[in-house]
């Protein structure tokens, strides 16, 4: 068996890591400002994270200002707050529209 080989077999049995630089909150305000009408079973698949947890989050989002809710017959349309300020103390001097511009740039 070649060094390449054993190198190769061996990067593949290696468990992968799971973290990721955003919060699955931040993934949902992403994929929310992506397509505003994003059905949340849709955000569930993107963002690898059970629908009840994206319906938790976008509850939270709401109640907190960071996202509007607006209701067109049986479609959902959420409109993202862009001015509403970071919450963590090493980030809260950046908005959300700050943070969206940095992902979709």
């Amino acid at each position: 068996m070649s060094t390449q080989t054993v190198i190769k077999k061996s990067l593949e049995t290696k468990p992968r890591s799971t973290w990721t630089f955003f919060s699955n909150h931040t993934h949902v305000i992403a994929c929310l400002a992506r397509d505003p009408d994003m059905v949340l079973r849709e955000v569930s698949n993107e963002v690898g994270i059970t629908e009840r947890a994206v319906q938790r989050i976008v509850q939270e989002l709401v109640e907190a200002g960071a996202i509007k809710r607006e209701k067109f017959g049986r479609q959902n349309h959420y409109v993202i707050n862009r001015k509403f300020k970071l919450r963590h103390r090493v980030e809260k001097h950046r908005t959300i529209g700050e943070l969206l511009d940095f992902i979709y740039g």
